[in-house]
């Protein structure tokens, strides 16, 4: 249901497909960003408060530590708005969560450890582990389930369809028949690769100061060991230690999973232009839904535009992320502020993929396999034997046969008595003249049911 507070949203993705993205907003939007950021000041107090190294820092109690605890886990839209008032005042996004945490401990017994919040921290390095969990959460709550279960759902259909004859088409004109379930699982095998790529992905932190040499670090606690512990924070936190960066985290983990998104999204719309492409055919019929309006003059019309809206959403997030991929490793000397700013389009880059495999996933639902059709087709097709016919006369050394069949059957429309006359009159052995008498288009198939299986990899 879209909200009357949506209807001016200037973004899609804020309005118009609002409910669709509204799981993202727990990872990608500013309030996840602020909540990350607090979420990783409190995880580095605790940190030193348990770190013999760093003396001064005193151990805290287990009320202490739930206090800390509670500020990420109480989180709520009221401390998002208290830090950016904070925010209006600093003109730094960051400071502006160090001085909220601070004012959280202010009146506690903790108030003696305020000065430790933001220790030895420059803003990106709260800043790039914050994201990297912001990135691995909305991948592996919110697209990745949405992504295995539309590429299940199609897996499904091509196992039910392993051995529905279709008559191919390569260049737009009838070619040798294949199956509809092997190429639907040809879609399934390219996105599983892509899946487990992405399921696979490292996400990179790195928390080693200003310019990345741990220089605040060395000059307070000289004899403590900065990359073991800066090492063990980052893992903690379930993310990969980047030991050797500038101020900055490069970000060409973020382009690897940008890529490998990119590349699903690359055969998703590839996937959402052949199911329109079937549905012209009228390979599949499309369900009519109650209500539904197809065209504002044309009452008959059942539109294929679930995969449209597929097609044109994977190409916005894919011309976004390809851009984020590219710009985001690149920053002038030790630090430039270019991807701070480019960081925060995050939510739109990968929700316009999300909106994508949900609207495929829609049309998917819509659709039917017309076998009468298929079958039609294959029947009308005989010239598609051609290959078949002219490969096992080559196997029995007939020099021309590519160009009697190119004679026999090229521009011209061929019956199965056509054919079966033509074969007759070969001088074939038995049994490859026998098999090829009995072949239909529905039968020359290959081995292509048999391929489904593959899909898994």
């Amino acid at each position: 249901k879209l909200a009357v507070n949506t209807i001016r949203a200037i973004t899609p993705l804020d309005g118009r497909y609002a409910t669709q993205v509204s799981g993202l907003a727990d990872h990608l939007s500013e309030w996840a960003l602020i909540k990350r950021r607090v979420q990783v000041e409190v995880e580095w107090l605790l940190e030193m408060a348990g770190c013999a190294d760093i003396a001064d820092m005193r151990a805290l109690t287990a009320s202490e530590q739930a206090l800390l605890h509670g500020l990420v886990d109480d989180f709520d839209d009221d401390a998002a708005m208290q830090v950016k008032r904070i925010e209006r005042t600093t003109n730094h996004d960051v400071k502006a969560v160090e001085y909220y945490i601070r004012e959280k401990l202010a009146g506690t017994s903790m108030e003696d450890v305020c000065e430790w919040v933001h220790f030895c921290c420059t803003s990106e390095d709260i800043n790039n582990l914050s994201h990297a969990l912001m990135v691995k959460g909305a991948l592996e709550e919110e697209w990745l389930p949405q992504a295995r279960a539309l590429v299940d759902s199609v897996a499904a259909l091509a196992d039910a369809n392993a051995d529905t004859a279709l008559l191919a088409r390569t260049h737009g004109q009838a070619a040798s028949p294949t199956t509809l379930g092997k190429e639907l699982a040809v879609f399934v095998y390219r996105w599983r690769r892509q899946i487990r790529q992405i399921e696979n992905a490292e996400y990179l932190g790195k928390f080693n100061g200003a310019v990345g040499s741990y220089n605040a670090h060395a000059i307070a606690y000289p004899n403590a060991d900065w990359h073991g512990i800066a090492r063990g924070f980052v893992e903690r936190l379930g993310l990969t230690h980047n030991p050797l960066t500038t101020q900055i985290e490069p970000h060409d983990y973020l382009a690897e999973i940008f890529h490998a998104l990119i590349r699903f999204n690359t055969v998703m719309l590839d996937y959402d232009r052949d199911m329109w492409s079937y549905i012209s055919l009228g390979v599949f019929r499309q369900k009519a839904v109650e209500g539904e309006v197809g065209s504002s003059t044309m009452p008959h019309k059942v539109n294929p535009i679930n995969f449209e809206n597929s097609e044109a959403n994977v190409g916005i997030s894919s011309a976004l992320l390809e851009h984020l991929a590219t710009k985001l490793p690149v920053s002038r000397l030790q630090r430039d502020l270019t991807d701070s700013s480019a960081l925060r389009n995050l939510g739109p880059a990968i929700g316009h993929s999300l909106v994508g495999l949900k609207a495929a996933m829609r049309g998917l639902r819509q659709v039917a396999v017309d076998e009468d059709l298929l079958a039609a087709e294959l029947d009308d097709a005989w010239e598609v034997l051609a290959e078949a016919v002219q490969t096992v006369m080559r196997k029995q050394g007939a020099g021309d046969a590519y160009e009697m069949l190119k004679g026999f059957t090229r521009g011209r429309s061929v019956t199965g008595d056509d054919m079966r006359a033509f074969v007759g009159g070969l001088e074939l052995p038995p049994d490859d003249k026998k098999r090829l008498m009995a072949l239909t288009p529905a039968g020359y198939t290959g081995i292509a049911g048999e391929l489904v299986v593959r899909m898994d990899g």
